[in-house]
């Protein structure tokens, strides 16, 4: 049993096992009981699964407290809230990829489901580095934080530009060296068919698969803005890693009940830059105080003001009229 009190980027190999046991279980949860069968999605199910999803992050936040203190608590909640709110921005290219690939709702969960498990590695390999990186060349959260400055900044400027994803190079590259159908095969990511010139049978990837190639190499860009943002707050491998994989389950559980109300946060990108550019500056504004670290309670509660601002005025800004308004059902 010795084995698991080994430290593991710095913490206990059993801290490690719990989280991903967890994780695991949910998984399991997930696709073996609640979904087992492809069915479309309604908002009050995906509220359901996104509230405990949520609920499961924050009392891991507990599991922190106990284990390590409440500076650590501090940390953590601030970075789940922080890695939450960014990665609102993918629910919108999610929402274009399946339009544009028209996925029905009937598949979509299958889609966010793999594609939640190529986000663990990929975050698991992305967090490791960057740990690895940090605790040898310090100096290099200055450079996180002036890329996050830049990046929130930048973030304003492209606001109302649209994704295109016609025009994106990687996907006509897997077109260009993939067999690819020009219709969805039920669920399934790939399909034998014959060749149209030779009959030749062949494995033909179908669009189901192109959407989830492309979800997650959004999450990858998506990636290189929330975790240096994360590492700003705290350098603890396991709470960056613990708070980037919470957040992202409960995000694309609420995916469903979002992606119908999308245009009702169009004014939370502004926000999202304001926190971005916050995140940064704490570094430099903690060394021009003489602080060791920017107070982690003050950067919980300035980040909630952030974004219940930014949410607060999206919703002000794009409400409809009593008088106006149209029933919507589930």
């Amino acid at each position: 049993m010795e084995i698991l009190f080994l430290l593991f980027l710095g913490k206990p190999l059993w801290m490690w096992l719990v989280f991903l046991a967890i994780v695991l279980a949910l998984l399991v949860f997930d696709l073996g009981v609640l979904h087992k069968d492809d069915h479309a999605i309604g908002i009050a199910e995906s509220l359901k699964l996104s509230a405990m999803y949520i609920t499961l992050g924050l009392c891991f936040s507990g599991f922190i407290w106990w284990q390590m203190d409440a500076t650590a608590t501090a940390q953590y909640l601030t970075a789940f809230v922080v890695e939450k709110s960014l990665a609102m921005d993918n629910i919108f290219v999610i929402a274009l990829i399946f339009g544009f690939f028209a996925i029905p709702r009937d598949y979509q969960h299958r889609v966010l489901f793999w594609g939640i498990l190529g986000v663990i590695l990929l975050r698991g390999i992305m967090i490791g580095l960057g740990a690895t990186i940090v605790d040898q060349y310090h100096w290099v959260l200055y450079i996180f934080a002036a890329f996050l400055i830049f990046t929130g900044i930048k973030m304003v400027l492209v606001a109302d530009k649209e994704h295109k994803i016609e025009e994106n190079g990687l996907l006509r590259l897997l077109k260009h060296r993939m067999n690819v159908t020009e219709d969805l095969h039920g669920h399934s990511f790939f399909v034998r068919k014959p060749h149209p010139e030779t009959g030749r049978m062949l494995r033909y990837a179908t669009p189901l698969f192109l959407a989830l190639i492309m979800i997650e190499i959004a999450d990858v860009v998506f990636a290189v803005d929330s975790v240096p943002a994360v590492f700003t707050i705290t350098t603890d491998p396991y709470i960056v890693y613990t708070s980037n994989i919470f957040a992202i389950l409960g995000l694309r559980a609420l995916y469903f009940a979002l992606a119908a109300i999308l245009h009702r946060f169009a004014y939370l990108k502004y926000a999202l830059s304001i926190l971005l550019v916050f995140i940064g500056s704490k570094i430099f504004f903690a060394d021009l105080m003489g602080w060791e670290k920017f107070p982690p309670v003050w950067s919980l509660g300035i980040t909630f003001a952030i974004l219940g601002a930014g949410v607060v005025f999206s919703l002000w800004k794009t409400g409809t009229p009593i008088g106006d308004a149209e029933i919507v059902k589930d």
